[in-house]
């Protein structure tokens, strides 16, 4: 009778596990390959776009809508009533008036906004509208907003998400809701008290989100269409920005409301509405980056990297 040792048969024991190791991490990988194989690519943002039904895009309000003409063309903005119903009817009051007409973009800093208005501190042009407007740097929400919510964490905000085609942050205990600082979102310069700014003076944002000025200054709206002819403006060299001789401005020819424009003459464009299942798939398509070129999906979005497209009207 032949009798094995116990080392070897450990040696034995320890050989077969290897093997049974190594065959099932083969197994592991052909099968994961075969799943990536079989999983269809994931969608781009413009795959998105090009797959979605008419009924998900709406077509701009021309009484909120906001078109600035300068040299290089037009700057199409949105503007936001359900946010600062009373800063925005007091931006266009001043539009009716004609104050913007002949004004200056007189400041524009690197990384961070380009404004515009009337840059003479000393004799300021005057206008008929309201000298100050109160502070809406919150509004409250209701269970009637059409919030489309990010699952993300933020930092700035309890929540965030989208309202009507605008980034919004909101706080469920205080019931507030407010536009942040993010690229292309217009707000209203003033001074030190919370109550000075009116919408003479405006800017957008053209550098990374300044969320730290969310709730601190009111926010109207985003620009919707023109925005390189803004972010190309040459950097001021004075203090923020802004320029230091009258020559370096860039002149406004005339800002007008969609509304007083010749409907020939007006930019039609569609902005995609942010309660559709488009919307949705936009959000996820940004988050987790589909197409050929992207090899690691992030699997996560930031409120202002959520884009919402915007097209001609066909």
């Amino acid at each position: 009778m032949q009798v094995a040792s116990s080392k070897t048969n450990t040696i034995h024991i320890t050989v077969g596990a290897a093997l049974c190791a190594l065959l099932s991490m083969a197994s592991a990988h052909a099968a994961a390959a075969k799943t990536e194989q079989e999983l269809p690519p994931r969608l781009t943002v413009a795959d998105v776009v090009k797959a979605s039904k008419a009924a998900e895009w709406r077509a701009l309000d021309p009484e909120n809508t906001m078109y600035i003409e300068l040299p290089t063309g037009r700057v199409v903005i949105e503007l936001a009533p359900r946010f600062a119903p009373n800063t925005v009817a007091n931006i266009r009051a001043l539009v009716r008036e004609r104050y913007f007409d002949g004004l200056w973009v007189m400041r524009a800093q690197d990384g961070f906004v380009v404004q515009w208005g009337d840059p003479d501190e000393e004799k300021p042009r005057p206008f008929k509208a309201a000298k100050t407007v109160a502070a809406e740097f919150t509004v409250p929400y209701t269970k009637s907003d059409t919030f489309t919510r990010l699952k993300e964490r933020d930092v700035y905000a309890p929540q965030v998400g989208h309202v009507d085609g605008f980034p919004v942050a909101r706080n469920p205990a205080t019931r507030q809701t407010w536009l942040p600082h993010c690229y292309a979102m217009i707000g209203v310069a003033r001074d030190n008290g919370a109550d000075t700014g009116n919408g003479s003076q405006l800017y957008t944002v053209i550098g990374h989100a300044p969320r730290h000025l969310d709730r601190n200054i009111t926010v109207v709206g985003r620009i919707v269409a023109g925005m390189p002819l803004l972010t190309v403006m040459p950097r001021g060299t004075g203090a923020a920005g802004f320029y230091e001789k009258a020559e370096q401005r860039t002149p406004i020819a005339s800002v007008r409301m969609a509304a007083d424009v010749p409907p020939a003459e007006r930019s039609k464009l569609e902005v995609m509405r942010s309660d559709s299942v488009a919307f949705q798939a936009v959000i996820d398509a940004q988050r987790n980056r589909g197409g050929p070129w992207s090899k690691v999906a992030a699997g996560a979005i930031d409120l202002c990297n959520v884009p919402i497209p915007v097209r001609e009207q066909p």
